[in-house]
Order: structure tokens, then C-alpha cells, then sequence
């Protein structure tokens, strides 16, 4: 919106725009902690967990930290995986 002697914005949403809040990332944040965790404990079951949650929130919800959300569930998953096979086999 702008104001009717200027260009400048005003600063406020039009009528119905969604507000943007932290809150919009929820299932980002949960992929990225479910991530860290698949790094140490579970990797298959918290890294695949991660990571399809942070599939959902890059399609479905168009969430912000889906990307970053994605790689941290992916490394987990992988790095979990690697370490376990590592830890095993020593």
C-alpha cells in the first residue's frame, strides 16, 4: 500500500495477507533438531524423519529454512550412517 502523496510504503499488510512469523517454520526447525539428533542416535530412523519432514515443508508449506532443513536431516542421516558403520566395525 502506499499513501496518496507519495510512493513510499506504508508499512502495512493488505486486508488478508498472512502474517509471517516464527512460527512459519515449525516443521523446519523439527527437521534441523531431528538432524542433529540422527547424527549421534537412530540415524535411520531420525535422519529419514528429518528429512521427509523437511521435504513437506519446502512443497507443502513453502517454509523459509526448508532448504537449510534439508541438508542438516540429509548430513545426518549420512553422517549418522557413516559413523555407525565406523563404530561397528572398530
Amino acid at each position: 500500500m502506499t499513501t496518496h502523496y507519495s510512493n513510499q510504503p506504508t508499512g502495512q499488510q493488505p486486508y488478508g495477507a498472512p502474517e509471517r512469523t516464527a512460527t512459519n517454520n515449525v516443521l523446519s526447525i523439527i527437521a534441523m533438531v531431528l538432524g542433529v539428533i540422527a547424527l549421534l542416535f537412530l540415524p535411520i530412523v531420525f535422519g529419514v524423519i528429518g528429512v521427509v519432514l523437511a521435504i513437506v515443508a519446502k512443497t507443502v508449506r513453502h517454509e523459509r529454512l526448508a532448504v537449510p532443513a534439508l541438508v542438516v536431516a540429509a548430513v545426518g542421516l549420512i553422517g549418522g550412517m557413516v559413523l555407525g558403520a565406523l563404530f561397528v566395525s572398530a
